[in-house]
């Protein structure tokens, strides 16, 4: 592999089934680097991320086995928006560099850099080659966030506010997966992606 693998950013609103996508594109040979998990491991008992954050914000936000108390520090950022800027400025430019060390060590013909906030993000819009967007309703959406935690309608649409508008992930992308019909024709849609990816990974191009 070269020193710089061909990147695929994968993004979509809360609910639009990122992970999904990702786990059928693992499934066909790519390596799935998620934003989202190196953030738990950071903020995992003995993390690396834990002990600045418990400088910053006290022992409140952790819990008793080390890891952050995510609620806790969920309430804390939803109410004081200067403590969710300082959460982020500790857990950011970790999350940036494990994610770049993966990408760099790939061994696979691409890499799928998963980034769930990747359009707010214009440092991550430049690492990659192609950006894939996972589209759906935004009932659809809410529907599927309501079912899979247990929130209520309006909670989920605060946090579909605080996102990139459906528009502009459009927008922004290269690529787009239509999953509002189902796993099945998600599957057809991975696989054809996965074949275009295979080909532009070996041509080294970005269309």
């Amino acid at each position: 592999m070269s020193e710089t693998p061909y990147v695929v950013g994968l993004t979509g609103g809360i609910g639009s089934g990122k992970s999904a996508a990702a786990d059928l594109l693992a499934a066909r040979g790519a390596l799935v680097v998620d934003t989202d998990q190196i953030a738990h491991q950071l903020t995992a008992p003995g993390g690396a991320a834990m002990e600045p954050i418990r400088e910053a914000f006290g022992n409140g936000v952790v819990a008793a086995d080390g890891a952050l108390n995510r609620p806790a520090m969920r309430a804390l950022a939803f109410e004081d928006p200067d403590a969710r800027k300082r959460l982020e400025a500790i857990l950011h430019p970790m999350i940036r560099a494990e994610s770049e060390r993966q990408c760099r060590a790939a061994t696979t013909p691409y890499v799928v850099l998963v980034v769930p906030l990747l359009i707010e993000s214009g440092t991550y819009r430049e690492r990659v080659r192609r950006l894939c967007v996972v589209d759906c309703p935004e009932d659809v959406q809410v529907l599927r966030v309501m079912q899979r935690s247990g929130l209520e309608e309006r909670q989920v649409r605060a946090i579909m506010a605080a996102q990139a508008s459906r528009a502009e992930r459009l927008a922004a992308a290269d690529d787009v997966i239509d999953n509002s019909a189902g796993y099945a024709e998600l599957a057809v849609q991975v696989e054809r992606l996965h074949g275009a990816y295979l080909r532009l990974a070996s041509e080294g191009g970005a269309v």
